[in-house]
Parts: C-alpha cells; sequence; structure tokens
C-alpha cells in the first residue's frame, strides 16, 4: 500500500452482498463504478502522476530474472511499472481505463527514453483489448481492487489468463486487511480520499481484500497460482495461464 494514500472510513458492506442484488441491478452497479474510477483517475491524473515516482520494490524483484518479448502493465497509471517491463521485453503495452493517466505514461516513456518499446492501451481491467495468448509478462499492480463486485474482480483474473501466452507469468497485488491500518479481518468496500493541491478531495472506490479471499477470487479465475506472500500489508500472488 502507498504510505500516502488516505482512507476516511469504510461502508459495511462485504463481498457477499452483492448477492442480493438482481443481475440487472448488479450489472448496472459494476457498469457506473467502472465509469466512476475512469472519471475519478482522468480528474487527478497530473496530481497522480507527480506523487508516483518510483516502482514498487515487489515488482522490482517479480521482473529481476525474467524477461519476454510482450509486456503487459494492467492498471498502468504513470507507467512506472511499465518502465520495469520495458527492461525486461520488447515491446510494452500499458493498459489503463484513463485516458488522461495514460498521457503521463507516454510523457514519462519519452522522457526516459523507452517510448519506442511502449504502446499504450486505453481499456477496462474487465475485459483487456489484448489478444490472447499474446503476453509473457504481466504486472497487475494495485488496480483489481477498484473494480466494484466480486464477479468482475474475478473476471477481471481470468482475462489477465487470457493474455498469458503459455508458459507466461503474472504478478498481481491488492490491497489487504493484513495492513495494520485496517482493524478489519474480513474484506470490505470503502472509499479513499484523494487530495488535490487546493484541497479538493476525490473520492476512491476500493475493495479491500483479507488474504483468504484474495486466494479464493484467483482460485475461481482461470488462472493458476505460483505462490501467494503478503507484503508490507498488500497481497501479493504470482500467477500463470
Amino acid at each position: 500500500m502507498e504510505p500516502d494514500d488516505t482512507g476516511d472510513g469504510a461502508t459495511d458492506q462485504t463481498p457477499d452482498d452483492v448477492a442480493d442484488q438482481t443481475p440487472g441491478e448488479a450489472e448496472s452497479r459494476a457498469t457506473h463504478q467502472k465509469r466512476s474510477v475512469a472519471a475519478t483517475y482522468d480528474r487527478i491524473a497530473d496530481h497522480f502522476a507527480e506523487t508516483r515516482h518510483h516502482p514498487w520494490p515487489e515488482v522490482r524483484e517479480f521482473l529481476a530474472d525474467r524477461s519476454a518479448t510482450v509486456g503487459l502493465d494492467v492498471g498502468a497509471g504513470n507507467g512506472r511499472h511499465a518502465e520495469l517491463l520495458a527492461e525486461r521485453t520488447r515491446r510494452v503495452l500499458a493498459a489503463d481505463v484513463s485516458e488522461e493517466l495514460l498521457a503521463t505514461a507516454r510523457d514519462r516513456a519519452v522522457d526516459r527514453d523507452y517510448a519506442t518499446a511502449l504502446t499504450p492501451v486505453a481499456g477496462d481491467a474487465g475485459r483487456l483489448p489484448v489478444t490472447t495468448d499474446a503476453v509473457g509478462l504481466a504486472v497487475y499492480v494495485a488496480t483489481l481492487h477498484h473494480l466494484p463486485t466480486r464477479e468482475t474482480r474475478v473476471a477481471s483474473l481470468s482475462e489477465l489468463a487470457r493474455t498469458l501466452e503459455p508458459g507466461g507469468r503474472g504478478l498481481v497485488s491488492v490491497w489487504s486487511t493484513a495492513h495494520d491500518r485496517f482493524d478489519r479481518e474480513t474484506g470490505f468496500d470503502t472509499t479513499v480520499d484523494w487530495t488535490l493541491p487546493g484541497g479538493e478531495t476525490v473520492p476512491r472506490f476500493y475493495h479491500v481484500y483479507d488474504p483468504a479471499e484474495f486466494r479464493e477470487d484467483l482460485r475461481r479465475s482461470a488462472l493458476t497460482t505460483v505462490s501467494t506472500r503478503v507484503s508490507s500489508g498488500n497481497c501479493y500472488a504470482v500467477v500463470r495461464p
């Protein structure tokens, strides 16, 4: 979890509460939340990019002894992890629902001289516009927890599995109740405010996973889990198709 993110409280909704919704209600909620995530990150994109310079050490560790032809960064943001992928692959697909964040990723790639390797991809993590079996290395960091329902999160994990080539590997991370800032044992939905310069706050939806729930969602998906761990309060999984 990033140390300068701050939350303003949690809802009482647990992951299984969505079972009480009709299919139409669940779909409507999911569509609204996806649009909301895009609008939120478009709004905060420039400030977000300014405060997100360094890749996570767990991502650097995952990529250290791996290489591939094509890399994929799901929820690429300003491209700080796409930059690491560019060192290990010939081509990097930087996927994000926010067009404004993708613009900051392009700027970063130009500034750091890996623009020829970067292909920005505008798209939803639940329906990745990426060819099947195309990706050798993927990172899906701090993004899955923005998806609004358990169904959409599991489907998104299966989308990651679809894009990975046989023998491909991915790293998935989510915020976790294992972090000492949360006094919860089971997963829950919440909002976390982003504070812009000048004091405006922009709420962001999060589903905070408990470790067992994270493992179960991986099991429900089309991914095969190679290993899981908790590090710095986040859940991590190395996965393959």
